[in-house]
């Protein structure tokens, strides 16, 4: 019996080993896949309840692997001391479960902060930090041996933690104002430093943290961090809008037959005192409210010039977005663009179009849009 059963052993001993190299790619794919069906168009609080067991469970492991004699570690050479699983793990060394852990969870934290922040980023700097965080989810899945240096474990826990943060200050005061920002980057370092102070023992380095946590408010102040939870649902710019009981219409330029992607276009014919409006419907959670501008800029040069800056509160709940519009006549020829920001100049969209004086194509091109 125990013949037959060694070949079998040996096969799947030599196919774990041959597969171990294609799983972080599996488990990347995977992952990345899951977090984009499940978390959806918006950021809900159970998103955030996930997140936070996410990091309580990290938190654990890496307080239990701080000291040398953990029930951690004892429980992975009970582990070991089975025959059957030595048989079955051969070449995989079980007493690093707990490093295996880290990187999922981890990997699990980075994947749906890069897909909440690459729907929170609409303006060209705000997505420096969201390809940082796409860059840091595709070296997770390699960086397995790294995670026994917990100087690693500890940066990217403090990281976690001070995004995580950043989504649940406005969840839980109703605002989007800088200080929220500035006090709950603050609270994840500092949860980071107390867990590692708490330690049995201090191993690894903790100030690669504080380090992160400077860099995400410098960041925070050039405008290269898009203001979560905010997230933009749709821009449009059109001729006039009308609101009926079925929703906001309104009239756009039809785009070229080669444009078969998009239904309008972004280069508007005006009259002498004609005016075009911007319409933005901008998701925000429940218990939200905020003040938001559109801030219309002309084209001067190499410089955007503010000519107006019109605005309006938003109250968030609304799943399709809060819904609200500005509107600017006299508009002189050129290029023109409509930034979306909140009462912090903080971007949460920018929609850049053409303007030209005269009657140009024909009006029977220009459709109506229903939002």
């Amino acid at each position: 019996m125990m013949t037959d059963q060694a070949p079998a052993l040996s096969r799947w001993s030599r196919w774990l080993a041959r597969s171990r190299m294609a799983l972080p790619i599996v488990f990347f794919i995977g992952g990345f896949v899951w977090d984009a069906i499940t978390i959806g168009k918006k950021v809900a609080m159970s998103d955030m309840i996930i997140f936070a067991l996410y990091l309580l469970v990290a938190a654990i492991l890496m307080y239990q692997l701080a000291e040398p004699s953990s029930s951690i570690r004892r429980l992975g050479e009970r582990l070991l001391s089975f025959q059957w699983v030595q048989h079955k793990v051969t070449r995989w060394p079980v007493h690093d479960w707990p490093y295996w852990v880290l990187q999922f969870l981890f990997g699990s934290l980075l994947s749906a902060l890069f897909i909440l922040y690459f729907k929170s980023s609409s303006e060209g700097v705000a997505w420096i930090i969201t390809l940082v965080l796409g860059a840091l989810l595709v070296a997770n899945e390699f960086l397995e041996s790294e995670y026994r240096r917990l100087s690693l474990c500890w940066s990217m826990f403090g990281l976690c933690s001070i995004l995580w943060c950043n989504f649940a200050f406005p969840f839980l005061f109703g605002s989007v104002h800088a200080a929220w920002f500035y006090l709950s980057t603050l609270l994840g370092a500092t949860i980071t430093y107390v867990l590692y102070q708490r330690a049995p023992h201090h191993r690894g380095r903790i100030w690669p943290v504080w380090a992160i946590a400077g860099l995400l408010m410098l960041a925070y102040q050039q405008d290269m961090i898009p203001p979560v939870p905010l997230v933009k649902q749709a821009v449009v710019v059109a001729y006039d809008l009308e609101k009926s009981p079925q929703g906001y219409w309104m009239t756009v330029e039809k785009s070229p037959w080669w444009q078969f992607w998009r239904v309008d276009t972004d280069h508007f014919y005006l009259q002498p005192g004609q005016r075009l409006v911007c319409f933005s419907a901008i998701f925000a959670p429940q218990g939200l409210k905020t003040h938001l501008l559109h801030d219309w800029q002309k084209k001067q040069g190499d410089q955007w010039v503010s000519v107006s800056t019109p605005g309006f509160s938003l109250t968030g709940g609304r799943d399709s977005g809060y819904r609200g519009y500005t509107y600017k006549t006299n508009l002189t020829p050129g290029e023109w663009r409509v930034r979306i920001q909140t009462g912090n100049r903080q971007t949460i969209a920018s929609h850049q179009f053409t303007v030209t004086l005269g009657q140009g194509r024909d009006t029977h091109k220009r459709i109506r849009i229903r939002y």
